[in-house]
């Protein structure tokens, strides 16, 4: 009798596998063009030579910078963020583990004892009696069989949130790396600012202390005098400034390396800098569904493509089995004699008749099937836009350097030539204060130039979502 029982559910465990009830998954057509924007923006981008693709290359083999290199390695082992990334990784695939688990009984073994005394008006006997029961099982305890699949798909939308997370903590590593990288380039540049306003303040002090000189000899105006004050004290708050920019850029540095950043590893200035290497989309938006983040929309869309089945699988029968093998006896020594073993077998069948939820349910699946559906769409619409901003930065900003550069060295020209005049008595000083105001404003906007030029190449690795 036990072989044949065991033989029974060998056959039921094996009899339903592969069963469900989910709709076939297939990818939804991508909602945004084939092919990359054109137009003038984009001609520079368009003929890059030298660009590798994202998935060509690791983030090693794009910052190459080595001080760089380090203070990311050092974010990726320390940053919390990442590592609650990491941790929910891990949850979400023990959690698959555990629905995974109901598609097979759970064993146990049970051991107990009981004593009791039954009166002399109650026992069989006409006297008073102590009894006594020792079992030992091996049992199975309400294990559904999954004929339609239920927890079969409960198991498949398990694992694609598994997947959707797994997909998630490859997002936020991506994301780390860029955001230090971002965060190292900002620093660099508010020190380049820093050095460019104490540098134009010494100049401001220099010359404020000259048309003193000249004012207390009658050769300046005060009007003079307190317009090179005025440039004077502007140029000390854009130190100030730029100071407390530094420390806070610093701080944000500390915070995402997870611990205080070595001094030796940060950046001087820009020019310190080795740019990271240029990268190149392809020639096909088709790139975009090898995003993390895009790959992640998708498994849950998956998610809830198999939630569907479950919910279709509520309104079929639901067997579940509670069955024990073991023996029994009235002394603990003939636990294990001959003719001592006991079964049990108790099937049970749920038949659904009338429940208003179930349809309910199912049609809170389907919805939440368009939701993910509209998610994913949302998902691949904005990273073509990312990545299509990328590259018509990337377009331009060349071409924009270069008037920047050109307007710096028109503007110096022109505060030296007022300058000179202004010496000579040729004209006021107003003319001075105007070519100065505008050199600073050109060298500032330099600057923010050259960072933009090489925070557009760490953009491109993070809106490309590849080469980990």
């Amino acid at each position: 009798m036990k072989a044949k029982l065991f033989l029974f559910l060998i056959i039921i465990v094996l009899l339903p596998g592969g069963c469900t009830m989910a709709p076939e998954y297939t990818r939804p057509e991508s909602p945004v063009p084939a092919d990359w924007p054109k137009g003038a923006a984009y001609q520079e981008a368009k003929t890059a030579s030298g660009a590798s693709t994202a998935s060509e290359k690791t983030w090693q083999e794009l910052f190459t910078d080595e001080k760089l290199q380090k203070i990311i390695t050092l974010a990726l082992k320390n940053n919390r963020d990442l590592r609650l990334a990491v941790l929910n990784v891990e949850k979400a695939r023990a959690m698959y583990g555990i629905q995974r688990a109901e598609l097979f009984p759970a064993v146990n073994a049970t051991g107990s004892m009981s004593k009791q005394r039954v009166p002399a008006d109650l026992s069989s006997t006409g006297s008073t009696k102590i009894s006594e029961r020792y079992d030992v099982n091996l049992g199975i305890i309400s294990w559904e069989i999954d004929f339609f699949g239920r927890i079969r798909s409960l198991k498949d939308r398990a694992l694609e949130e598994y997947l959707a997370m797994e997909q998630t903590g490859r997002t936020a590593r991506i994301l780390l790396v860029s955001t230090v990288a971002n965060t190292y380039l900002a620093l660099a540049a508010d020190r380049d600012a820093l050095k460019l306003a104490e540098s134009t303040l010494e100049a401001q002090q220099a010359t404020y202390k000259l048309i003193q000189k000249r004012y207390d000899i009658g050769l300046a105006s005060e009007l003079d005098l307190r317009r090179a004050q005025s440039q004077m004290e502007t140029a000390r708050i854009d130190t100030s400034r730029y100071t407390q920019l530094v420390a806070q850029d610093e701080n944000a540095l500390n915070l995402l390396v997870g611990s205080p950043a070595p001094g030796e590893l940060l950046p001087k200035e820009l020019g310190s800098v080795i740019p990271p290497r240029e990268l190149s989309p392809g020639t096909h938006s088709e790139v975009l569904l090898r995003r993390p983040d895009i790959l992640a929309t998708e498994h849950r869309l998956k998610a809830s493509n198999a939630n569907i089945g479950a919910a279709r699988a509520a309104f079929f029968p639901r067997i579940s089995l509670t069955t024990s093998i073991g023996t029994a006896s009235a002394e603990l020594s003939g636990l294990f004699k001959s003719g001592s073993d006991t079964w049990n077998f108790a099937p049970q069948i749920v038949l659904p008749i009338f429940d208003a939820r179930t349809w309910s349910a199912y049609d809170v699946t389907k919805a939440e099937k368009e939701i993910a559906l509209a998610q994913y769409e949302k998902a691949i619409q904005t990273a073509f836009r990312e990545v299509a901003d990328a590259l018509a930065v990337r377009g331009t900003v060349d071409q924009q350097l270069s008037a920047q550069q050109s307007l710096v060295n028109a503007v110096a020209e022109t505060y030296r030539l007022s300058n000179a005049r202004y010496t000579k008595g040729i004209d006021s000083y107003l003319g001075v204060l105007d070519a100065q105001r505008s050199l600073n404003a050109a060298q500032q906007g330099l600057i923010s130039l050259r960072l933009a030029r090489l925070t557009n190449l760490v953009t491109l690795y993070k809106v490309l979502g590849e080469g980990e």
